[in-house]
């Protein structure tokens, strides 16, 4: 296997793991938003756990995507 299809693959996956984290983090922020009712016998401390968990989960998917993008855009640019 070529360097190049190693820094290739190497990327991707950095790429899609941080699409996963974000889209995750997104779906884990609008159910506590919108559904808070779900959270049953947790408390409010839960609930603001949750919530930290969340966004900063989304934080760093998102910094992790600008990063790769800074770095690597022309790799990031060919994956789809």
């Amino acid at each position: 296997m070529s360097y190049n299809v190693l820094k290739y693959d190497g990327i991707a996956y950095l790429k899609k793991k941080a699409e996963s984290d974000k889209h995750k983090a997104l779906m884990s922020l609008n159910l506590l938003l919108s559904h808070s009712a779900g959270i049953g016998d947790h408390s409010t401390k839960d609930f603001y756990d949750n919530l930290d968990e969340a966004f900063d989960t989304l934080v760093d998917a998102e910094d992790r995507l600008e990063v790769l993008d800074k770095h690597y855009s022309d790799i990031i640019k060919q994956i789809v």
